[in-house]
C-alpha cells in the first residue's frame, strides 16, 4: 500500500475526530472484492488475481471490535484481524457466498460460468478445502456467474451470468432446477444481480437496468413486467433485509427503489453527486444498512464509500446528499489512486461498514451518529 501525502492523511485524522466513532485500518496481503460475513465476528475475503493462486481467508474480528465494552478509537494500520482459515483457489475468486447454516461457501470468477463448493475448516483443522466444481452452466466467453444463495432445510444457490443460463443447484441432491425460458426480458442479456427470496423464488437485475421476477415451479419461471426507464449505463442491484424495497445503482449514479411486490412503478429516484463513471463496473457496490432504516451504502467509483438516507427522496428526481463519505482508502499516492472492491455492514451494529480497496487496504469504520459529512 503505497503510503499517502503526510499532510493529506494528517488532514483526514483531524476530519475523523468528529465523524467517527470508531475507525481501523489494516492491510491484507493481496486485494480482496470479497466480504462475505460468516458469522457476527468472522468474515471471508479472497484474492482476485489471474494466471495464480489466490488465497480464501476466514478472518475473525479483533477482540477489542468484538467486545461488548465500549470500543476504542484505533488510528494506527493494525494487523489485529486473525486467521481462523484458509484456502487456494486457482482461479479469481469475483464471488463468495457463505450458505446461512452450513459450513459451505461458494465462489465463482472467470474465465467461465463454473461454480467452485468449499467446506470450511471444523474441529481442529484451519482449511478452506475444495468440496467441488459444478461446470459451465453457459457457453464459454459469456462471463462469470453471479450467485445468490439459500440454507437450510433447502440450501441452494441460484447462479448465471446471463438470464438464459440462469440455474438453480440444490447442494443437498446435487441437482439442477433451470429457471426455463424467459418472458419480457432480452434472453441473452447479462445479469448483473440476483437474490434468493426462499428456495424457489427469486430476483434479478440485468446490466442495463431491467428487474425481472422468477419462481422455479412455474413456466415460464421468470417474468419480467414493463418497469420504469432505468436510464443508460451499468446497473446493480440490492435488496432490503427483511423488506420488499429494491435499490438499484448504475454507473452514471442514479438511484431508483422499487418494491419488488409492483415492478412497473419507482417509488423513488436520486442522482449522485460523481465526477466520472468508473472504468470497472465490476466494483459498483450498493447496500442497505440492516439495522438503520432507509440507509443505503455506494461504492466502486473511487477511493470512497458513500452512504445516503434515503427516507425523503420521492418519485420525482433529487440531489442524493451523502450522510457520510469514507475518504480514507482515497489517500494513496501515484498516479492511480485505489478503488474501493467491496463494502459491508458490520452485523449487529446501526453505522459500522468494513470495506476493501485495490491497493489491499481493508477499513473497519463507525460514523457518530446525528453527524454528517
Amino acid at each position: 500500500m503505497a503510503a499517502p501525502e503526510e499532510s493529506e492523511w494528517e488532514a483526514w485524522m483531524v476530519e475523523t475526530l468528529s465523524l467517527y466513532d470508531d475507525l481501523h485500518v489494516f492491510e491484507l496481503q493481496e486485494a480482496t472484492r470479497v466480504l462475505e460475513w460468516i458469522h457476527k465476528t468472522g468474515v471471508c475475503v479472497a484474492g482476485y488475481g489471474s494466471g495464480r493462486r489466490n488465497e480464501i481467508l476466514q478472518l475473525a474480528l479483533p477482540q477489542k471490535l468484538s467486545a461488548k465494552q465500549k470500543q476504542v478509537r484505533d488510528f494506527c494500520p493494525d494487523r489485529d484481524f486473525r486467521v481462523d482459515g484458509g484456502g487456494f483457489s486457482h482461479r479469481p475468486v469475483y464471488q463468495l457466498k457463505h450458505v446461512p447454516g452450513t459450513s459451505l461457501l461458494v465462489t465463482s470468477g472467470p474465465p467461465d460460468t463454473s461454480l467452485q463448493v468449499w467446506t470450511l475448516g471444523a474441529g481442529d483443522s484451519d482449511s478452506v478445502r475444495l468440496q467441488s466444481s459444478w461446470p459451465l452452466t453457459g457457453p464459454a466467453g459469456s462471463g462469470w456467474s453471479r450467485l445468490s444463495v439459500t440454507g437450510p432445510p433447502s440450501p441452494r444457490v441460484l447462479h448465471g451470468s446471463t438470464v438464459t443460463d440462469l440455474s438453480l443447484l440444490d447442494l443437498h441432491t446435487r441437482t439442477e432446477l433451470t429457471t426455463a425460458a424467459p418472458t419480457g426480458l432480452d434472453a441473452g442479456e447479462s445479469v448483473s444481480g440476483l437474490a434468493l427470496l426462499d428456495s424457489c423464488t427469486f430476483l434479478l437485475c440485468t446490466e442495463s437496468g431491467r428487474l425481472g421476477i422468477g419462481d422455479t415451479r412455474q413456466c415460464p419461471a421468470l417474468t419480467s413486467p414493463p418497469s420504469p426507464a432505468a436510464g443508460a449505463g451499468h446497473w446493480t442491484m440490492a435488496l432490503e433485509p427483511g423488506g420488499t424495497a429494491v435499490a438499484r445503482l448504475s454507473s452514471s449514479g442514479q438511484l431508483v427503489l422499487t418494491d419488488r411486490r409492483d415492478l412497473s412503478t419507482a417509488l423513488a429516484r436520486a442522482q449522485m453527486d460523481i465526477t466520472q463513471t468508473p472504468d470497472n463496473t465490476d466494483h459498483l457496490c450498493l447496500t442497505w444498512a440492516p439495522h438503520l432504516r432507509h440507509h443505503l451504502a455506494v461504492s466502486g467509483f473511487d477511493g470512497s464509500v458513500r452512504v445516503y438516507n434515503a427516507a425523503r427522496w420521492s418519485e420525482s428526481p433529487v440531489r442524493a446528499e451523502p450522510v457520510i463519505v469514507h475518504r480514507g482508502h482515497g489517500l494513496g499516492t501515484g498516479s492511480e489512486q485505489p478503488l474501493v472492491t467491496a463494502h459491508t455492514w458490520v452485523p449487529g451494529h446501526q453505522r459500522a461498514l468494513l470495506s476493501a480497496a485495490t491497493d489491499g487496504s481493508l477499513h473497519l469504520w463507525g460514523w457518530a451518529g446525528g453527524r454528517g459529512a
